[in-house]
């Protein structure tokens, strides 16, 4: 990528690099979602259930009231590391990595973990905005990762290699309408797709990344 300030030196950049060459915050998140699934393909199904219910965001809870307030308060966040199934965290998992390395590298972890958590945060909300009433959890990275796409398109369009934001933004939206309108996303099964909540992430993406970068005296 054209922002991404890592510092290469070439073919012979040593012998001490990884062989999974990530920064350590995306690096982080990936084994941490890929934790959780592991963890959650050793559980019963009832006991897997649970943990859902508990942890996934549900707009219902926040809008009818009588929801747990541990869940409540860690939904939030919680819901980004909780998957579908295998597919639905690979697809995610790889995403990020090709997005979220070079956005980290120019923000550096601290930073990039807090505009990550948030876009997933601003994400699961606009979800809950358009579904109010949905009692069925949401689940998955696909708003906070959403976000870092957003902001790997504003930042392409900063340095220039994009020359407009528009047509690229506005068939990534149609898309995700069409697949949350008639499904078929793959790793979604079916399930419905949380299509707001990847058009809140990705808005939020584009908007805040500026807030997030640091400034260049």
């Amino acid at each position: 990528m054209p922002f991404d300030s890592s510092d290469r030196r070439g073919p012979g950049r040593g012998t001490g690099e990884r062989a999974i060459n990530l920064p350590p915050a995306v690096l982080w998140l990936i084994v941490l979602n890929v934790a959780v699934q592991l963890v959650r393909g050793l559980l019963d199904t009832p006991e897997d259930e649970s943990i859902i219910l508990t942890f996934g965001l549900v707009p219902a809870a926040y809008t009818g009231g009588g929801g747990d307030l541990l869940s409540l308060l860690a939904a939030p966040i919680t819901y980004q590391f909780l998957h579908g199934g295998w597919l639905h965290l690979g697809i995610n998992m790889v995403t990020l990595a090709a997005f979220g390395a070079p956005i980290e590298r120019l923000l550096g972890a601290r930073r990039f973990v807090l505009f990550y958590l948030s876009a997933g945060i601003v994400a699961g909300f606009v979800h809950v905005l358009i579904n109010p009433g949905a009692g069925d959890p949401v689940i998955g990275a696909s708003g906070a990762v959403s976000g870092v796409f957003g902001a790997v398109l504003m930042l392409m369009r900063y340095v220039g290699s994009l020359t407009s934001l528009y047509p690229v933004a506005g068939v990534w939206i149609a898309v995700n309408v069409f697949f949350g309108i008639f499904g078929g996303t793959p790793g979604a099964g079916d399930a419905e797709v949380a299509w707001a909540a990847h058009i809140g992430g990705f808005v939020y993406g584009l908007l805040a990344i500026r807030f997030f970068a640091p400034r260049r005296e």
